[in-house]
């Protein structure tokens, strides 16, 4: 999902970081950590929670035109706080930061793009707004028009998209009890959002050229304050919109020493909204083949072999271009792969196929999700 702890590095570059207890608000944070017992209330919970360190809203999906071409986007938003209260009268105080990140895959025409943005939120360059429901920076926009319908808009040298995202079901709170744990420590863990069926229509702009899309897309939107350990170097993330109307999302947390954190998991959606929690023995995962980037070496695993048992499900994952590589234009941050997907698979014996989006990271070099303890800033 640029991958999100490491675009949230970039910012770690620009402002430091700070020392994190291990309690609700220990004496040496004033931020709230995530724990057991958080009580969700929609549209509340789509807008910010500045009580928590670090937020994001993560939008990504599968558009196709008019012509049958396919078409990939990504457009996230991240708020990283400094101050609990910066002062208001200052204009360009950096109690938040705020980065953005916007990507375009373009299938038939095999091409790649990304941009990306930090700003400070004065004088009005971005910020997240309750009162309005707006999520910017600069022209780039998410803006909430229903309890859990956006608008997006964002424009950026060579292409666009304005499109409308109604959400054909109700928000999947992931994890158990209120909290997404990532490492067996209490508070290493997220608040964690998903509209897994977003139902998108409006307009792409690709190289001069505006043209009507449709398709699905997926909206991520996580809080926290401390999340992963120090052993973990990268991870595996799936989002799967199959098209029986079932959702699935699973991902892995790969340790130093090569194995995998118990703690990886994931979600399966019905086509009815209903949702299970997966956990790492429910799920299988296996490389089908790799692609190496003649940027940064990187050698990423981008086909794979899905199985799910309980659910009866097997899949393969194969990507629908392999240079969807992100190498931040900035330098501050690790590169990472995130790209369009297509699966194609069977449930009881009936065939089945999806889109999605596959996430890999710590693949072209270390990344350091040490967390705030060791002064890196995680996701």
């Amino acid at each position: 999902m640029t991958s999100r702890r490491q675009l949230l590095q970039l910012l770690s570059a620009v402002v430091g970081a700070s020392a994190f207890g291990s309690h609700a608000r220990a004496a040496s944070s004033p931020w709230r950590l995530a724990l057991p017992g958080y009580r969700y209330q929609f549209p509340r919970d789509h807008m910010a929670h500045p009580d928590f360190q670090t937020e994001w809203w993560y939008f990504t999906g599968n558009l196709r035109d008019q012509r049958d071409s396919d078409f990939g986007y990504e457009l996230t938003f991240f708020r990283q706080a400094r101050q609990v209260a910066p002062d208001a009268r200052a204009a360009w105080q950096t109690g938040q930061l705020y980065l953005a990140h916007f990507a375009l895959t373009d299938v038939a025409g095999g091409g790649f793009e990304h941009r990306e943005r930090l700003n400070r939120p004065g004088p009005g360059l971005a910020g997240a707004d309750a009162s309005t429901g707006r999520v910017w920076n600069g022209n780039w926009q998410a803006q909430l028009t229903g309890d859990h319908d956006w608008r997006l808009q964002a424009v950026d040298a060579g292409f666009a998209i304005e499109l409308d995202l109604r959400s054909a079901k109700q928000p999947v709170l992931h994890g158990e009890n209120g909290i997404h744990q990532k490492a067996s420590e209490a508070g290493r863990a997220s608040h964690y959002i998903s509209l897994t069926r977003l139902e998108t229509a409006g307009t792409l702009t690709v190289r001069g050229r505006r043209m009507a899309v449709r398709g699905l897309s997926w909206m991520d939107h996580e809080f926290f304050t401390s999340q992963l350990g120090g052993n973990q170097v990268g991870w595996d993330w799936f989002s799967i919109q199959l098209d029986d109307g079932a959702e699935l999302m699973i991902y892995r947390l790969r340790r130093r020493d090569g194995s995998i954190e118990p703690l990886s998991g994931g979600s399966y959606v019905h086509p009815d909204g209903r949702w299970e929690r997966l956990r790492l023995e429910d799920f299988t995962l296996r490389t089908r083949g790799v692609w190496t980037s003649p940027r940064t070496g990187g050698v990423y695993p981008t086909a794979w072999d899905i199985g799910v048992p309980r659910l009866h499900l097997r899949l393969t994952a194969q990507p629908l271009l392999d240079h969807q590589e992100l190498v931040s234009e900035r330098r501050l941050g690790p590169s990472y792969w995130e790209g369009l997907m297509q699966y194609q698979g069977t449930r009881q014996g009936k065939s089945l196929s999806g889109k999605g989006y596959l996430e890999l990271t710590g693949y072209a070099g270390d990344v350091d999700l040490s967390g705030q303890e060791r002064g890196g800033l995680t996701r």
